[in-house]
């Protein structure tokens, strides 16, 4: 009787064993990155050189190998892999021009090739090129879609604020520093935080002007407390140090009020403004004496604002008479002025602050 063997459950058909080695090298090549990336690279770096919102403005999306460079064979197999995008895909392609490919195919190495605008940066890198802005989508403005309403938008409170850019450091012109929004933020609050006691019309602008000081102060103080910082740094640094002081911010704003016009003024000491602004702060502080000569200094100078500071030193050291009649000739010298007009009515009706006059309104925002 003969035996029966098993079957031979390892056993696989000719055809059978084709196909299962063709999916296996199939999955090799589908595994293969698309450019070798260095010896040194690691998956966070091949993970991350697409270009982003951030960092789009980096050219180089890949780890680089200086001077390095990429032969013919892997460009061209390269361009001949690369994965062709969908029709909602070609639109961000044209913008960003990064491509994409499968491993490269083995075709005989040619010469040496650098990439174009790259040449410091070839081999394994991959050059991010900006592409043209393009512009997708329906436009709805002209009512293409009936059922959508077309949207209406109005602009109302339109501002410019003029550039100004000054020199960070003394007797230099290179480096520049942009005080625009400092400068317009300043001459909108001054009449409101210039002098002492300062005037708001309400307290949400106060409480907005105060967190603004306290933001702008901080970041001028730098700039400001540099050795060779320049005068016009100097003498915002005052303006706002000075205001957080008569919006009590605390004395360290005053400190650095009198250390950076102190500076200033020895800076330039013909500046009318740097003087008249010294006095002021010395004098509005209960420094009389020692504020009125630099008050002085600045009337000499033509600093017409000085003469106001003088009188207001005059009224609060019990010279009334005098106050007065310092403002009634400064009103001949300048008869368009209308403030002191109505300093010398205040001054008429006993009070003791010329500078308490209605508060114009500010469009100081909060810091949010």
């Amino acid at each position: 009787m003969k035996a029966i063997s098993p079957p031979n459950n390892f056993t696989k058909s000719p055809k059978l064993a084709t196909l299962t080695a063709l999916a296996a090298a199939c999955t090799m090549m589908l595994a293969a990155p698309a450019i070798a990336a260095p010896d040194t690279a690691t998956t966070a770096d091949i993970s991350t050189s697409a270009p982003s919102a951030i960092d789009s403005s980096k050219r180089v999306i890949r780890l680089a190998q200086p001077n390095a460079t990429v032969s013919a064979a892997t460009q061209t197999s390269a361009q001949s892999n690369t994965v062709q995008p969908s029709s909602s895909q070609q639109n961000s392609s044209q913008q960003s021009n990064v491509q994409f490919s499968t491993a490269p195919a083995a075709v005989p190495p040619q010469q040496p090739i650098q990439i174009p605008g790259a040449s410091e940066l070839t081999g394994s890198t991959l050059v991010y090129q900006r592409g043209p802005m393009t512009s997708t989508g329906i436009d709805i403005s002209g009512g293409q879609l009936s059922s959508i309403p077309t949207p209406q938008v109005r602009l109302s409170d339109i501002s410019f604020v003029p550039t100004v850019l000054i020199s960070q450091q003394q007797g230099s012109g290179i480096d520049k520093l942009d005080v625009s929004l400092v400068d317009d933020f300043i001459t909108e609050v001054s009449p409101n935080a210039r002098h002492y006691p300062p005037n708001f019309p309400n307290r949400t602008q106060r409480h907005n002007t105060r967190e603004k000081i306290k933001v702008l102060a901080e970041w001028i103080e730098p700039y400001a407390k540099a050795p060779n910082a320049s005068y016009d740094v100097l003498l915002r640094a005052a303006k706002l140090n000075g205001m957080g002081r008569n919006l009590d911010l605390g004395t360290a704003f005053t400190i650095r009020g009198g250390q950076y016009v102190d500076r200033a003024i020895k800076n330039k000491p013909d500046s009318g403004e740097a003087n008249f602004l010294y006095g002021m702060m010395l004098a509005e502080g209960g420094g009389f004496k020692e504020g009125q000569k630099y008050l002085d200094r600045a009337v000499a100078l033509g600093y017409t604002e000085a003469e106001q500071s003088l009188a207001q030193s005059d009224l609060l050291s019990d010279r009334r008479s005098q106050a007065l009649d310092r403002l009634r000739r400064l009103e001949q010298q300048v008869p368009d002025n209308s403030i002191i007009r109505q300093q010398i009515k205040l001054v008429e009706d006993g009070k003791f602050y010329i500078w308490d006059l209605p508060a114009p309104n500010v469009k100081i925002k909060g810091m949010s």
